[in-house]
């Protein structure tokens, strides 16, 4: 089978409207792979940083698979939240972005996205908390769903993966 390594780090978020920040992620891939060690999803620390600056995480990601096809290529999910004063958690941003399927280091940026609701709605997660978030989270990555969702922009996830190709050249794949 051919095996793809993928190693490295969330290296922080940027550019969104509030500071104390943390991330939790999760890799989604097809039914032709199989994960063969490392964690699947994580959550980072909150960071606070200084009004307008990059929130750091230094969160590592090691993820070895092995497949028997290229549908279904890895990709790695993430929510962005804000933990407020009053210790609540509150989504900031979603987001996506594809394993890279070239071998060596990338460098990545991920936009992300959050829905918006009513006026009301956004008033209330001011004062209250919380805010809205999607029942399904794979609408994050499932384009033709999500045309029907309202959404506002967020920031940016960022993030430096190494990528190792394995076997490919054994299946016909050029790399």
């Amino acid at each position: 089978m051919a095996e793809v390594h993928v190693i490295g780090q969330i290296v922080g978020a940027s550019e969104f409207p509030e500071n104390d920040l943390f991330c939790k992620w999760e890799a989604h891939f097809g039914p032709a792979w199989k994960r063969l060690e490392g964690e699947v999803s994580g959550q980072t620390q909150v960071d606070c940083p200084a009004s307008g600056e990059m929130a750091y995480f230094a969160h590592p990601i090691d993820l070895h698979f092995a497949t028997r096809g290229l549908q279904g290529w890895p990709k790695l999910h993430f929510e962005v939240f804000h933990y407020d004063w009053a210790g609540r958690s509150s989504l900031v941003g979603y987001g996506f972005a594809h394993v890279p399927s070239q071998p060596g280091l990338h460098k990545i940026d991920c936009v992300t996205w959050r829905p918006t609701g009513s006026f009301m709605d956004e008033v209330s997660s001011k004062f209250v908390g919380g805010g809205i978030q999607l029942k399904r989270p794979d609408l994050v990555y499932e384009l033709h769903d999500r045309r029907n969702v309202h959404s506002t922009a967020g920031g940016k996830v960022h993030l430096e993966l190494s990528v190792i190709l394995r076997n490919f050249d054994k299946f016909g794949v050029e790399c």
